[in-house]
């Protein structure tokens, strides 16, 4: 039976996620959500409260999981005995590898931007996972910056820049129609850009 109900779940979100990529958050009802699942909006609110968070649920499956995953690779036993520029090589590896195995996960990205300006989708986007996975990223910072690595300043800023960097060769990704493939290749290439233009600007000289 627990088997058949994390199905269930996820026959959920599935649904869900099909439905906020097509209408987008605002005009996703949860009447259609349980229609596509094939089942009663009653049984829908046995496993999710609200739209609020089943969309959160949505984004930590299909968009937020990339980002975190890679925060969490920081703190693995194995990663205390990397270099800090195999600490971030393999964060953004990790990170990007939303651009060469997940179109939805893009796309539902897409939804988020689109929306953010007239609803509190934004602020569910960053707090499904976005916000601690920054942070996470953040304490490494200031760990290198303790251990004389990077130059003092802001953790949350420099965590901010590096992911700015990792992601600057995908951002034309949300201006085109059709999402180009990117190869593990050209990820590695991206990331190594990324960390390198990073390390020559914010490494303790």
């Amino acid at each position: 039976m627990k088997v058949l109900t994390e199905e269930r779940r996820q026959a959920i979100v599935a649904a869900a996620a099909e439905v906020f990529l097509e209408i987008g958050y605002e005009r996703a009802s949860m009447d259609e959500v349980a229609r596509r699942a094939g089942g009663s909006k009653a049984t829908l609110y046995k496993y999710f409260s609200s739209k609020e968070e089943l969309f959160e649920t949505v984004v930590r499956n299909y968009s937020a999981r990339f980002l975190t995953e890679a925060a969490s690779g920081l703190t693995a036993p194995e990663a205390q005995h990397r270099t800090l520029e195999e600490k971030l090589t393999r964060f953004g590896e990790d990170m990007l590898r939303v651009v060469t195995c997940d179109n939805q996960a893009l796309q539902i990205y897409r939804v988020v931007m689109g929306e953010a300006g007239h609803s509190d989708i934004g602020h569910l986007f960053r707090e499904s996972g976005i916000r601690q996975s920054m942070e996470a990223l953040a304490q490494e910072m200031d760990n290198a910056m303790q251990r004389g690595e990077l130059e003092l300043a802001d953790p949350m800023l420099r965590a901010i820049q590096l992911t700015s960097l990792l992601k600057a060769e995908t951002e034309v990704l949300f201006f085109l129609r059709d999402m180009p493939e990117f190869s593990q290749e050209k990820v590695r290439q991206m990331v190594d850009h990324g960390v390198r233009f990073f390390l020559d600007g914010a490494a303790k000289k």
